[in-house]
């Protein structure tokens, strides 16, 4: 259930928030830029993190900030707004495989982890991946994988367990698709499998003609599934592990929401960032490290249901027990090392002449 966690920070997390993070008396600005309903934002009595990062600062600084906080519903049009240098942001939380393109286009700062310290909670595990080998330029926000959510009311049970549900033409009309052109090849590549990291348009043209044939069945959206799903105007949708929770708990009466991992699917891992258009990074940097704080970090893992990378997170009893045992087997699944399945499963960047022939395929997709 979510609830208020009150923000009272030990005396070992605070001390390590006042190293490197001091300013001046006056007002400041940071600007945040993160996907839709992805951070405790007071609704239904949860944590206001963005208000309580203001009254903390100018509470241990004596200075006021005033965050200006922005959603973006894909990393592709999140790249897209940041590489216009039409806006500029201190903190963006995109995924790995956008994050590696990113990094290789000089579009993120290299962080000074002095300021950082919270860092050291964040678990071997989920440091030194590809995107970020030698962890220059990120902090693990959240991690989950990607399944299919389906209205039990609607779908048969023996319809469902891999991707071809997605496909199902029994479901046509009631089917949501990614309406993001590396999510929905995705789908279709691991349906096949394919390797979703290939740079071989043979591979991503067969992948091309198994989505203009689930085309006629399916709509496409991103985080209009929400309230599709909840309502039961739709029956089937890919999308995020951790949202099928804030489906579940808002669902509609008459809808029975259920979720599995197909066999292959994506693993993913979103992070705290600093782009190269930053006007204060020490700011920003002091944001971050107020993030991976206990009490906020437990805050925003139960009010987004993703799970975190944070150890003061997964080992913070009252956060397991307020999750209860469904949630946690879904997030956390007994897979072994996230690493290997990481490694096997996650996007990658890929080049920009392979980028762009993806893109035209997707175009000719959602025509057809």
């Amino acid at each position: 259930m979510k609830k208020l966690l009150l923000l009272v920070l030990s005396a070992l997390t605070l001390g390590a928030l006042l190293s490197g993070c001091g300013s001046g008396g006056n007002t400041l600005t940071l600007n945040v830029y993160n996907w839709g309903e992805y951070i405790s934002d007071g609704s239904e009595g949860s944590l206001d993190t963005i208000r309580e990062f203001e009254l903390w600062y100018e509470e241990t600084y004596g200075a006021k900030v005033k965050v200006n906080y922005d959603t973006y519903t894909s990393n592709e049009d999140m790249y897209a707004k940041l590489s216009s240098g039409a806006v500029s942001y201190d903190v963006v939380i995109p995924s790995d495989y956008m994050i590696a393109r990113m990094i290789s286009e000089d579009m993120l700062l290299p962080l000074n982890f002095d300021n950082i310290p919270n860092y050291q909670y964040i678990s071997e595990d989920f440091r030194s991946l590809y995107y970020d080998e030698n962890n220059e330029y990120t902090v693990p926000y959240t991690y989950g994988i990607v399944g299919v959510i389906y209205n039990a009311n609607k779908v048969d049970a023996a319809d469902t367990g891999d991707w071809d549900l997605m496909w199902n033409e029994k479901y046509s009309g009631s089917i949501l698709q990614f309406n993001n052109s590396r999510d929905a090849f995705g789908t279709a590549m691991y349906k096949l499998g394919l390797d979703v990291n290939s740079t071989d348009r043979e591979v991503w043209d067969t992948a091309f003609d198994e989505l203009a044939a689930q085309r006629p069945h399916v709509s496409y959206v991103m985080d209009e599934i929400y309230n599709m799903m909840e309502s039961g105007e739709a029956d089937v949708g890919a999308y995020y592990a951790g949202d099928y929770f804030t489906m579940l708990a808002d669902q509609a009466d008459g809808v029975d929401l259920r979720f599995y991992y197909p066999e292959r699917t994506n693993y993913f891992l979103d992070a705290m960032c600093i782009p190269s258009c930053c006007r204060n990074q020490e700011l920003a940097e002091c944001f971050i490290n107020f993030m991976l704080s206990r009490d906020v970090a437990v805050a925003n893992a139960e009010f987004i249901s993703y799970a975190s990378p944070n150890s003061l997170v997964v080992n913070d009893p009252e956060y397991v027990e307020d999750m209860g045992p469904e949630a946690m087997e879904i997030l956390y699944p007994e897979l072994g090392s996230f690493r290997e399945s990481y490694n096997l499963y996650a996007y990658r960047n890929l080049d920009a002449e392979t980028l762009d022939y993806i893109n035209t395929l997707w175009e000719n997709v959602k025509i057809s």
